[in-house]
């Protein structure tokens, strides 16, 4: 696989309730996901050094980009705590990949300054396995 520029990424989710279809996240001009493991620290006495064991994987994200005011963007999925399906696409969206998938729930913020356009902001956290595509 080649390098890829994130121009053309995307962030897909459903944005209108807990059943909807995902859709395209208006606006965004960034986004962010981690794949974490919990370490488990199992140094016991005449170790030589720290010994840990591997937890449970974690995933995780941000986004970033303008306020839309004819969408809902994440406001919905923000305040009714539901989980919703989410795809991340690096590149162009294709059902071949790559792309990431899930469910999790959003928090979404909207700021605004004087001498600057309204953003908006927020994060993800899984409440499914999180999968690669391609």
């Amino acid at each position: 696989m080649a390098r890829v520029h994130g121009r053309k990424g995307r962030l897909y989710a459903g944005i209108s309730g807990t059943g909807s279809d995902a859709e395209e996240v208006a606006y965004l001009k960034g986004w962010e996901i981690s794949f974490e493991t919990d370490d488990v620290d199992v140094t016991a006495f005449g170790d030589v050094n720290k010994v840990t064991l591997a937890g449970l994987p974690d995933s995780s994200g941000t986004f970033d980009g303008f306020y839309d005011d004819a969408s809902a963007q994440l406001y919905t999925a923000a305040t009714d705590g539901g989980a919703r399906r989410f795809y991340l696409y690096p590149t162009t969206p294709t059902t071949a990949g790559p792309y990431w998938f899930g469910t999790a729930t959003f928090d979404f913020t909207v700021a605004a300054a004087v001498d600057d356009a309204v953003k908006v902001s927020g994060g993800f956290a899984a409440t499914s396995a999180v999968s690669k595509v391609g």
